[in-house]
C-alpha cells in the first residue's frame, strides 16, 4: 500500500560533519513530506532517523548516499525500524 509510513535509520561515515549534511538532509525530507532527525555523533558520523512514505524515504535515503556539496559519503547503514509516528524534521 502506497501510505503505509516505514522507518529508517541510517548511519553515514566520511566527511559528513560540517559540510551542512544535517540542513542537507532536513531541507530534503520536508520537500518529500518525510518526518525524522539528523544528528552529528561524536566518532564523526551522522545519524538519521526517516519516517513516511516508502518512496519518499527511499529518496532521501538516495539522497544521504551522496549529501549536499562538499560532502563526500564513504559509508552508509541503513535499517529498518518501527514507525513511531514522528511529525516535522529535527535537526538535533
Amino acid at each position: 500500500m502506497s501510505d503505509e509510513k516505514v522507518a529508517r535509520r541510517l548511519r553515514l561515515r566520511g566527511r559528513v560533519q560540517g559540510v551542512f549534511f544535517r540542513s542537507g538532509v532536513k531541507q530534503e525530507a520536508e520537500h518529500r513530506g518525510v518526518s525524522g532527525w539528523a544528528v552529528n555523533r561524536p566518532d564523526g558520523s551522522v545519524e538519521i532517523l526517516l519516517e513516511g512514505g516508502a518512496p519518499d524515504v527511499e529518496a532521501v535515503i538516495s539522497f544521504c548516499a551522496h549529501g549536499p556539496p562538499g560532502a563526500r559519503v564513504s559509508h552508509i547503514e541503513v535499517g529498518e525500524c518501527p514507525p513511531q509516528g514522528l511529525m516535522g524534521f529535527e535537526i538535533r
